[in-house]
């Protein structure tokens, strides 16, 4: 029987992206293929999990929006656990930075690149985060929506350096939209 880390299962709203505002179910697995310097979750402890506890968890909550995150969900997600979320009526998103091909049946694919280099050329929403003076924008990955999110570092002159240069290309370049963390703004989890 498979077993999977999870650092967390949580009820909240979507605070990033396309489905910012949204009732959302958020399975966070625990682990990471990077060690990225400005990752704002502690994703690494956790308990292992049965599908079947984690669909008991999941169906305790009125929400048909399941986000898979992490760490990098991409590393542990199979194509039971998606067919199992869908049999319990939800909706399943996924995280990922690309670097771990996915199974099959995740209804939405929210990509955000880490690294210059992903596998996945297609998603529903690229979502840049954006930390410093250089930006790429990943012309090679084809997506419904793109989006740029300034990344928080924790000190507010960067922070509102780094909002400015969001804004402006995305005044530059309109297919972008600007993704704030919602969630950070308004305290929830």
């Amino acid at each position: 029987m498979t077993r999977f880390k999870i650092n967390e299962i949580f009820y909240s709203l979507q605070g990033e992206g396309f489905y910012s505002g949204i009732a959302s179910i958020f399975i966070r697995f625990s682990g990471c293929n990077l060690s990225c310097s400005f990752c704002d979750t502690q994703h690494e402890t956790g308990e292992l999990m049965t599908q079947e506890q984690i669909l008991d968890q999941v169906t305790r909550f009125p929400a048909k929006h399941v986000v898979l995150t992490g760490g990098e969900p991409s590393l542990f997600v199979t194509k039971e656990l998606i067919d199992g979320l869908h049999a319990a009526g939800k909706y399943v998103c996924i995280e990922t930075n690309g670097l771990h091909a996915l199974p099959e049946g995740i209804d939405w694919v929210t990509l955000s690149p880490k690294t210059a280099q992903t596998i996945l050329k297609t998603c529903n929403e690229l979502k840049v985060v954006f930390t410093d003076d250089t930006f790429n924008p990943h012309d090679e990955i084809k997506a419904a929506h793109y989006f740029i999110q300034p990344c928080d570092m924790g000190n507010s002159i960067k922070n509102n350096r780094i909002l400015a240069s969001c804004i402006s290309y995305v005044k530059e370049n309109p297919r972008w939209r600007l993704s704030l963390q919602t969630h950070k703004m308004i305290g929830i989890h």
